[in-house]
């Protein structure tokens, strides 16, 4: 078993934008749905912190993340500095009460996890949020670090993925956390939306950006298959492009709409989001006509595949606004 989406730079994850974007949309939903039905659906605090070891990795910490940050505490029994924090991470866990979830790892029964993570040392405590691993701190550290983290963690999980927690119940009984939610009924696109995030993760680009178009030629507005078909064109059109070529390109010709578009979308997919708005925005202050309007009009792209509650986007549609006007 290997854990999805572990690259902690790169704005192009696609699994991970897609949990993220299903998280957002039903956390509010489940949580309120489970306050109508009297609590129905909460958690016990003693379902807060789990245990988890290899074969449960998939579904304890990677699907679970989607619902609710992750945090992972790799500890040994032999590992002193364990034994002062991981009791302060589980009381903070039933403090926060369902903002997070802490899943404790022992080391020595789960090498591969460990290395998969590449941990040097132990203590040490990362998060998972929508499938993305995170590297939090390592080593013993003080309450007040901790909490600062975990507060930053939790903003970043509401605010950017809408995980907004479980809900936890002192009289719910232990075991309710790993109870599946029911599911929500199946929407009309739900299979073309599935077959698009195949053929991504079988390196079918063109299947995936067809299925994407499909879902959008019967609805239009369908907020995952524009996200997705955004993403699917930038992997296709960067798929062959000679990386070198298309950075000489955009330095020797600062003014050209094309050779700065294209060098925009090697930033993107190698994770300098600033770097791809501000060379369209510059670009754009430069060019005139038809020219403009293609960079504005692939900035616009650039948006959708980054997301629009970013707040990269929101400052480049600010910049994007002057340079127009």
């Amino acid at each position: 078993m290997q854990p999805r989406n572990m690259s902690m730079s790169g704005v192009v994850d696609l699994a991970a934008v897609k949990q993220a974007q299903e998280a957002k949309a039903k956390a509010e939903q489940a949580r309120a749905e489970a306050a109508r039905q009297g609590g129905t659906g909460a958690v016990s605090p003693a379902d807060l912190v789990i245990d988890v070891d290899e074969a449960g990795f998939e579904s304890a910490v990677l699907q679970r993340s989607t619902e609710v940050p992750v945090v992972i505490d790799f500890w040994a029994e032999w590992c002193e500095p364990c034994k002062q924090l991981s009791p302060v991470l589980e009381r903070l866990a039933v403090e926060y009460g369902g903002r997070f979830l802490l899943a404790k790892i022992d080391v020595d029964a789960n090498q591969m996890l460990m290395q998969q993570f590449g941990v040097q040392g132990i203590p040490a405590v990362f998060a998972v949020v929508a499938g993305q691993a995170l590297p939090l701190f390592q080593g013993a550290a003080g309450e007040t670090q901790i909490r600062q983290t975990l507060d930053q963690l939790v903003q970043v999980a509401e605010e950017r993925f809408g995980l907004t927690g479980l809900v936890v119940d002192p009289e719910a009984e232990p075991g309710a956390a790993h109870t599946a939610a029911p599911e929500r009924p199946a929407g009309p696109h739900d299979a073309a939306l599935e077959a698009a995030v195949q053929a991504l993760d079988a390196g079918d680009l063109g299947g995936a950006v067809q299925a994407y178009k499909n879902v959008l030629a019967e609805e239009p507005g369908n907020t995952e298959a524009k996200v997705g078909l955004a993403q699917a064109e930038l992997l296709q059109r960067v798929q062959n492009a000679d990386p070198q070529k298309v950075r000489r390109d955009a330095a020797d010709k600062p003014g050209d709409a094309q050779a700065q578009i294209a060098a925009a979308d090697l930033d993107l997919v190698g994770g300098h989001v600033e770097d791809a708005f501000g060379r369209l925005i510059d670009t754009v202050r430069v060019t005139a006509g038809d020219d403009r309007d293609a960079v504005r009009l692939r900035l616009l792209e650039l948006f959708e595949v980054v997301g629009a509650e970013d707040p990269r986007v929101t400052a480049a549609r600010r910049a994007l606004a002057r340079a127009l006007f």
